[in-house]
């Protein structure tokens, strides 16, 4: 059993193959990847801090990521300003948004 502790950042990766490498407290905001990264599941992606989403292309992998971001860092505020979305990309955040439970 592998006793080291887990990095602190992951690497998300796209459908079109673009990487990003974000905290992993960040990326834990998205439930499906929380699970994925549960030490707990066996899943490969718990032991290679690597996600793959196959589903999701990099334009909006990126800006997922700003989210995740934007999320962790104004979880406890009140009266947060909206995020800035591109009306182009709504429709295809939107599922990746029911995809990644965030």
């Amino acid at each position: 059993m592998n006793t080291t502790p887990p990095s602190p950042y992951v690497t998300l990766i796209s459908s079109d193959g673009f990487e990003f490498i974000i905290s992993r407290d960040a990326a834990c905001v998205a439930g499906t990847v929380k699970k994925m990264l549960d030490p707990q599941s066996n899943f490969a992606e718990a032991i290679s801090g690597v996600c793959t989403l196959g589903t999701i292309n990099g334009v909006v992998l990126e800006k997922v990521c700003e989210y995740l971001y934007y999320n962790l860092k104004h979880r406890d505020a009140k009266d947060v300003p909206d995020m800035e979305i591109p009306p182009e990309l709504c429709l295809e955040l939107l599922m990746a948004a029911d995809y990644l439970h965030v």
